[in-house]
């Protein structure tokens, strides 16, 4: 069965993003959102455990929901209003999902994702 994980690198420090919150909601095809999870990444940037796993991760579309505007000004960058705020990642998997690893490398003023492995 598949799994969702992911990490965040804090581009502008050289660092893991420690104690970033993090959300993952399923889109339905209807247009409404299911919230399935909110965690805080660890001190290495990832959260403590896959996001989804095994039987909970069907197939579908899905939104990562990162939290960067609030991390930033808790590490004492203080752009008000900050350029970055919320991260949204929309990705779609198949219907029968393997793992997906969605990295985040983010500073205040850009970001980069890719599927991971």
């Amino acid at each position: 069965m598949g799994s969702l994980s992911t990490h965040v690198l804090d581009t502008a420090n050289g660092c893991p993003a420690a104690d970033m919150l993090i959300e993952l909601i399923r889109l339905e095809p209807e247009g409404s959102r299911t919230m399935l999870i909110s965690m805080r990444t660890n001190a290495d940037g990832r959260t403590a455990a896959p996001l989804l796993a095994s039987e909970a991760f069907a197939g579908g579309s899905y939104e990562l929901v990162f939290h960067v505007g609030e991390y930033f000004r808790g590490r004492g960058f203080a752009a008000e209003p900050p350029f970055l705020d919320l991260v949204p990642v929309r990705f779609q998997t198949s219907e029968r999902p393997r793992h997906y690893h969605i990295p985040l490398l983010v500073s205040p003023f850009s970001y980069t994702t890719y599927r991971g492995s």
